[in-house]
């Protein structure tokens, strides 16, 4: 089992900056693909950005260039630098792992910007 606990979401202004923490514990050893989705009400849940075991990330369009995903591994921890945020920015913004074919959420963590 995988426990992920986010944390870092507020208020922010456009433009202002947030750094969204998601601490995994429990078996986090062999996970090998951890990333952050968001869902802003009435849409779909979207991969924000996602990290793999191999090092390699993948950002969603809207969002290249202003956030960056990074990892502690001493930590157990993945980070979401988001930066020049907009108001469309605005959502529940939830960490995924996935290990040995098993997929495990954290409980998310609101963020909203204002214009």
């Amino acid at each position: 089992q995988v426990q992920l606990v986010e944390s870092g979401g507020g208020l922010v202004q456009a433009g202002g900056s947030l750094r969204l923490s998601c601490a995994a514990s429990g078996s986090a050893f062999g996970i090998s693909v951890i990333d952050w989705y968001r869902q802003a009400p009435g849409k779909e849940r979207e991969l924000v950005a996602s990290f793999s075991s191999g090092g390699s990330t993948i950002y969603a369009d809207s969002v290249k260039g202003r956030f960056t995903i990074s990892r502690d591994y001493n930590k157990n921890t993945v980070y979401l630098q988001m930066n020049s945020l907009k108001p469309e920015d605005t959502a529940v913004y939830s960490c995924h792992a996935y290990r040995y074919g098993r997929n495990y959420w954290g409980q998310g963590t609101q963020v909203t910007v204002s214009s």
